[in-house]
């Protein structure tokens, strides 16, 4: 299921945004972004194995930081991030399903179909149908059969030549460093494993082996694709497709038939894979809900605090689908991601390391890698889209200062009672 979640839409959308950074040799860049994300593991590994729960990474940061600011913040952003995840799958299911007609208005129609996509997950998850971990269970084999199949028939194809596409354009270092920005952010997904210790058999030794074979099948998975891509189509043949750039690799390698069963693999990875994130962002929302770590309001609706969640999250996922495009919407995503990050290695590093039996050199290189992959992305940003940082940066101020704001006014509240 872990591996499910990372292989899906990611590489469907993120493919052709990372070779528009990284140029020539961007299938490197999801190796890199393996070996950042391996590092970066090693603190979920270690905190799960110690305290395996279903609290997943607001147990860790409650762990490391206690009941306040920090951890709620941090957690937060997660679920930002999540939510945005939701936006970019939802407005990759747009595209990919638009091929199908060869429209050229996408302007609107991505959108609309993307809010749709949404709605539909909407109602599947508040219908509380008990067949979904199944169903999300059986798309995942699915789409990893399928996308690995596709990787594998495109370079049989183009002749076994795993070479680096061509470009008459040389791409500077500072974007490939900020390329792995991207890839990481197609393995962030291995988070997800760690709500599953009050599930998983032996959890205190298989929720770290769980981690480390689905990063390990997606490192290998990636590198089919991005090889089958950049063996298929140019640079600039990449760049003009990115937001469906394995259906336009499918076309020189695969024909049209391959082309439109690209489309379907595509179609099927972004319905399952929304279904299953929607379920999760609105858990982890109401177990903070729960914590008191976040207010929450009914809004005049009835029911569970998960099914205020639950709409919560498909409005916010919404308006993002509506207003930002998939390059935004992946840049945002890396923002509140990496910041999270590098908050849950530090805490693990100053205040937990001793009791789980952590190594500081590989907390520090975490906390490293993912500071310098943010900072070079930030700077590109900065010199192509200063809109985007902007927004990054004031939603993460607004959320440490609201998290503040809420729980100095929780305390004063709780003492003057």
């Amino acid at each position: 299921m872990g591996t499910g979640v990372m292989i899906g839409a990611g590489i469907f959308a993120l493919t052709g945004q990372i070779a528009e950074l990284a140029g020539t040799w961007f299938p490197l860049s999801f190796l890199v972004g393996a070996v950042v994300t391996f590092f970066s593991a090693y603190s979920y590994i270690k905190m799960s194995n110690a305290y395996p729960s279903a609290g997943g990474i607001a147990m860790i940061l409650e762990k490391a930081y206690g009941p306040g600011v920090v951890a709620a913040s941090a957690s937060l952003l997660m679920a930002f991030s999540m939510v945005i995840n939701e936006s970019l799958v939802a407005r990759t299911f747009g595209t990919y399903t638009l091929q199908l007609f060869g429209t050229e208005n996408t302007k609107l129609l991505v959108p609309v179909l993307g809010v749709g996509l949404i709605v539909f997950a909407f109602l599947v998850n508040i219908s509380g149908n008990r067949s979904i971990g199944l169903f999300s269970l059986i798309m995942a084999l699915l789409k990893i059969g399928g996308i690995a199949l596709f990787g594998i028939a495109a370079l049989w194809a183009s002749g076994l030549q795993f070479e680096p596409s061509k470009s008459e354009v040389d791409y500077p270092l500072a974007g490939f460093v900020a390329s792995v920005a991207l890839s990481i952010l197609a393995f962030k997904g291995f988070t997800t494993i760690t709500n599953s210790g009050a599930e998983i058999v032996d959890p205190h030794r298989n929720v770290g082996r769980a981690i480390v074979i689905s990063v390990s099948i997606c490192v290998v998975v990636y590198l089919l694709v991005a090889f089958a891509v950049g063996s298929n189509l140019t640079i600039p043949e990449i760049i003009q497709a990115k937001d469906y750039s394995l259906a336009q690799a499918a076309k020189p390698a695969l024909g049209q038939a391959g082309f439109y069963l690209t489309i379907v693999l595509a179609i099927v990875a972004t319905a399952s894979g929304l279904l299953a994130s929607v379920f999760a962002v609105s858990r982890m929302l109401a177990m903070l809900t729960n914590m008191k770590l976040i207010p929450h309001s009914h809004f005049g609706m009835a029911g569970r605090i998960q099914k205020h969640t639950l709409v919560y999250t498909v409005v916010v996922a919404a308006l993002l689908t509506i207003f930002f495009d998939l390059s935004r919407i992946a840049s945002l995503g890396v923002f509140f991601y990496l910041v999270m990050d590098i908050v849950i290695h530090w805490g693990v590093f100053r205040n937990l390391r001793h009791d789980i039996g952590a190594r500081g050199s590989i907390l520090l290189s975490a906390i490293s890698l993912d500071t310098i992959v943010l900072a070079v992305f930030v700077v590109m940003k900065i010199r192509t889209d200063m809109a985007i940082v902007v927004t990054a940066a004031v939603a993460t101020i607004a959320v440490f200062a609201f998290e503040y704001w809420f729980l100095s006014n929780r305390k004063i509240t709780s003492h003057e009672r």
